[in-house]
Parts: C-alpha cells; structure tokens; sequence
C-alpha cells in the first residue's frame, strides 16, 4: 500500500530548520511535519507572512512538501482571544501549505469545555482555508482513546479528526494501556498517524527510540487503521540518536521499515 510516509523535524531538533529539511530529504522522505527547530516552531500564529512564505520556500528549496504543522492553543488569553489568535495559526498554515495542523491537546482540566467551544469555532474557518485540525494523544484531555473520541464527537466537524501517536500511548499511561487495543474504534476518525515507538526504563517511558525496537507493535496499528479505510499520511517523529549521523540512519531506517510493513498489508 502507498501513502506519504514524511518525517517530523523533532529528530534534528538541534539544527537549524533549513539544516533539518536537508537531511530528510536526503533521506528519501517527500514530506515534512514542521516541529519546534532551534528551540521554537518557524511558522506560528504571530508568523509574519514572509516569514511564512520564507519557511516553505526553504522545505521546497530541500524537494519537501510541508505538510503538516505543529501548532497549539493559548487558552491562557482567554477564550475569545484564543479563538482569534488560532485562525491566525489556521491561515498561517494553509499559507505554508500544510494540509494539517496538529494539536496536542495541551491545555488546564479548568480549560477542557473552552478548548472543545474553541475547535468549534475555528472549525469553519479550517474548513475555508483548506486544512484539517488532528488531534494527537498528549495526555489531559487526550491521554486516552476513549478520550480522543470523546473530544472528536464534541466538536464534530469534519475537519477535526484523530492524529494516532502509539507511542504517546504508551507514554503518557506509562504502558499502562496499549496502542494496539482498541484500534477498531478509533480508526475510523483517524486522519493521519505518527510513527513513534516507546519502552520503558524501570518503569519510566522513553519515546526517543527507533521504531521497531520498542513496545509499539506497528503492524497491529497499521493493519487496524487501513482495514477502515485510512489513507495516510504518517509522519516519524522520534528515533534514537544524539550524533547527526546516527540519527541520519535511523530515520532512513525507519522510512525502510514502515514501508516494509505497508507493503504486506
């Protein structure tokens, strides 16, 4: 099965975000989820519209679609602040030219129904602009499935899915629950996935390692998500590695790997 395998910048977090496409593209990747380079996100809400057409330039400049932006809500301003200042982030990305921005879900437990009414609301907006709004596992309001699709039937819109991170699973319940249980249910509002992996140290979670060599069983996962019909994309998120060239192999590794598992299915 063929669908966009892309690669998130978070492995070469360190480097700069131009430095970080280059070594993606060289590894054989044609798509890339712009996360933090350098200490922060290039494209944001307060992003000037240069430097936005800047960011894209760059990963087109590398042979790079970027895809997917890391992006997140400011419920500390209060709600109708935060409205406004995430259709800001909404426009910015289609201006990048992400088809999604991913959201963690980060926000206070006094802050749960205002994050839900501010998803409401910018939906439409998403909707206009062309992109779709995931959601990914991230502890609080999404630390579990049953949590994820809690949140997906509130704000019910169709431009407001699942983004399934495995390894945050495992990650933020400290392998408690496993991501491969409960596959069949989430699936059909997942509209893009993550590649990461996980194990635990003692009982402390560790997602900073290559995929296939933690307690992710990637093929459960997958299987579950394509037998309803999902199309992709994945992005990698974590591998192992501190030196550059190491990490280097193991996101060409994974992009090896994760196809091996496609083409079985």
């Amino acid at each position: 099965m063929e669908l966009v395998i892309g690669c998130s910048t978070r492995p070469f977090r360190d480097l700069s975000f131009a430095e970080a496409c280059d070594h993606i593209a060289l590894a054989g990747y044609t798509d890339v989820a712009v996360f933090r380079n350098e200490g922060r996100v290039p494209v944001c809400s307060g992003s000037q519209a240069d430097d936005v057409a800047e960011t894209r330039k760059i990963a087109g400049d590398a042979g790079l679609r970027p895809s997917m932006l890391l992006g997140g809500t400011k419920l500390d301003l209060g709600l109708e602040a935060a409205v406004e200042d995430y259709m800001r982030l909404i426009r910015n990305a289609a201006e990048l030219g992400s088809e999604w921005l991913l959201d963690c879900g980060k926000c206070k437990k006094n802050q749960y129904d205002d994050y839900i009414e501010l998803m409401r609301r910018a939906m439409p907006h998403a909707e206009d602009s062309g992109v779709e709004v995931v959601l990914k596992p991230h502890g609080g309001i999404t630390l579990t499935i049953d949590d994820m699709l809690r949140a997906q039937e509130r704000v019910n819109h169709p431009n407001f899915g699942i983004c399934y991170d495995p390894g945050n699973i495992l990650y933020y319940t400290k392998g408690e629950l496993r991501p491969e249980d409960g596959i069949d249910r989430i699936a059909p509002m997942v509209k893009a996935g993550i590649v990461k992996d996980c194990v635990l140290k003692n009982g402390i979670p560790d997602v900073m390692v290559t995929p296939g060599e933690g307690l992710v069983d990637f093929k459960k996962v997958f299987t579950g998500l394509i037998r309803d019909g999902f199309e992709g994309p994945l992005y990698v998120e974590c591998v192992s590695g501190n030196e550059v060239n190491e990490i280097d192999k193991n996101i060409r590794s994974t992009l090896e790997f994760v196809k091996g598992i496609l083409a079985d299915l």
